[in-house]
């Protein structure tokens, strides 16, 4: 079904897998759209493929692709982040007028959001930066989706957006995140926490492994027990149906020909680097970023393998209890990696004048995006009853679910370094709650250090103002502020 000309509600520019399945996700739901890709080619492709799904316009240029939308115009960028973003915004926007929206939902960093925001307002154009989550599935058939801009324009599309997201218990996961960068923001920190509950899943499959001496499938399953409790999720259903799956060439498991180079795109380095910025310690997704990294050194591993020593790897003297350790050190580092983006979301606000509500945005994530889980409704419902919380970890439920897991969470890290199995994830955010829940940390010989080397001054427990110490000269202390 084709739609005439100046009838498309919206417009789809960049017909890659995910653009089109939102284009597809919209048309679905009864909203004519037009489609456009700068290779007419894959337009045609489309409109071949998925053309009867709904009401498209396709258009090849974008002088007949403006032409196809009613006004105020509504765009729907999918392109590659960075450069090409600005490219395109810079052949649409001659061809738009005073009002029309364009909407860049694929994974910009933020700041490029927040420029392209105030460079389109001097042009009288509405831009928005929203973050899409869930892959090509969640794209096509209901993603979370994390819209930031001017309100006004939000209220343009927002029937359409929250008609294509994902619904949980009756509520779209989509809803007005913030002013520009925010919505962009938010999916960053969102792929964030992805990177942390990821490498917390691979260090648990690690210990399963090469500590417990189980296989792929035996570990399937015990990941399918586990996606029956507290640790219900999207990662932890897929992981089971990973470790599970046969190759067709070798009839062994699949994960075991896989080589051991993870990839990435650059959103959790983003996030940890904005993290840096804004003083925030996020050592559970930097962590990841790290250990991404350390993975890519696989002809330095190899060799460093044959040459450096560890310790002689025993076989646990009691599997069950080691399997049940590692699930409850899974939750109580899942819960400080939640923890911990949160947190840096709430300092990215303040910073920021976002004003981002903290619920809302774990609401939207209960469904559609990678991250989807059962703990998000404890994280919505902490939020509920105790409001602009500085970290989940002293709201009661999480204060009792770490304590509980704790003496576990410890036994795992302990064995894991007998054993020589690297655990960054776990035991950086074991250290973490430990630090976090310290009176005293040693910073004070930090900052004495600082002082003595720098003259970068200190303050003391018992008197107000700042000091110095003439460690070099006469050793007296003076006091600096005065």
């Amino acid at each position: 079904m084709t739609a005439s000309a100046g009838s498309s509600r919206i417009g789809v520019s960049g017909l890659a897998v995910m653009g089109a399945n939102l284009a597809r996700n919209i048309a679905r739901r009864g909203t004519p759209v037009a489609v456009h890709n700068r290779t007419a080619a894959r337009t045609k492709e489309f409109m071949q493929a998925y053309g009867d799904e709904g009401a498209f316009t396709p258009a090849e240029s974008l002088e007949d692709f403006v032409a196809a939308l009613e006004r105020p115009r509504r765009i729907i960028v999918m392109v590659k982040a960075g450069k090409p973003v600005d490219a395109v915004i810079e052949e649409l926007s001659p061809l738009l007028d005073e009002g029309d929206i364009i909407i860049d939902a694929g994974n910009s960093h933020f700041d490029d959001t927040k420029r392209r925001t105030a460079a389109c307002a001097e042009r009288g154009l509405r831009f928005m930066g929203v973050g899409v989550s869930g892959g090509e599935e969640g794209a096509l058939l209901g993603p979370s989706i994390m819209p930031g801009g001017d309100p006004a324009a939000y209220a343009e599309v927002e029937e359409i957006l929250t008609g294509i997201a994902a619904v949980v218990d009756g509520t779209p996961c989509c809803v007005h995140v913030g002013p520009d960068g925010a919505g962009h923001y938010v999916k960053m920190v969102h792929n964030g926490i992805e990177y942390a509950d990821i490498q917390l899943i691979a260090e648990a499959y690690d210990l399963l492994t090469h500590v417990a001496g189980l296989d792929a499938p035996a570990i399937a399953k015990i990941f399918e027990e586990w996606n029956s409790g507290d640790l219900e999720s999207f990662l932890i259903e897929i992981t089971a149906k990973v470790l599970a799956k046969t190759d067709e060439k070798t009839g062994g498991p699949l994960v075991d020909v896989i080589v051991d180079e993870a990839q990435q795109k650059g959103t959790g380095t983003w996030t940890a680097v904005d993290a840096l910025g804004l003083g925030v310690p996020l050592t559970g997704i930097t962590e990841a970023v790290f250990a991404r990294g350390l993975s890519a050194l696989s002809g330095e591993r190899r060799a460093a393998a044959k040459t450096l020593s560890g310790p002689n790897p025993s076989a646990a003297e009691n599997r069950e209890d080691l399997v049940d350790d590692i699930r409850q050190a899974l939750y109580a580092s899942k819960v400080v990696a939640y923890a911990q983006g949160f947190a840096q979301m709430r300092a990215a606000s303040v910073a920021n004048g976002w004003d981002l509500d903290l619920g809302a945005m774990a609401t939207i994530w209960r469904g559609g995006c990678i991250i989807r889980a059962q703990f998000l409704n404890r994280i919505t419902e902490a939020y509920a009853e105790h409001g602009d919380v500085e970290n989940l970890l002293m709201v009661p439920y999480f204060t009792e679910a770490v304590a509980n897991a704790q003496d576990a969470w410890r036994r795992v890290v302990i064995t894991a370094t007998e054993q020589g199995v690297p655990v960054p994830a776990f035991a950086s955010s074991l250290s973490y709650y430990d630090a976090y829940r310290r009176e005293r940390v040693p910073a004070n010989l930090i900052q004495g250090l600082r002082d003595f080397f720098g003259a970068h001054t200190y303050r003391r427990i018992d008197a107000e103002g700042s000091y110095h110490t003439r460690w070099s000269q006469d050793g007296t202390e003076v006091r600096t502020d005065v």
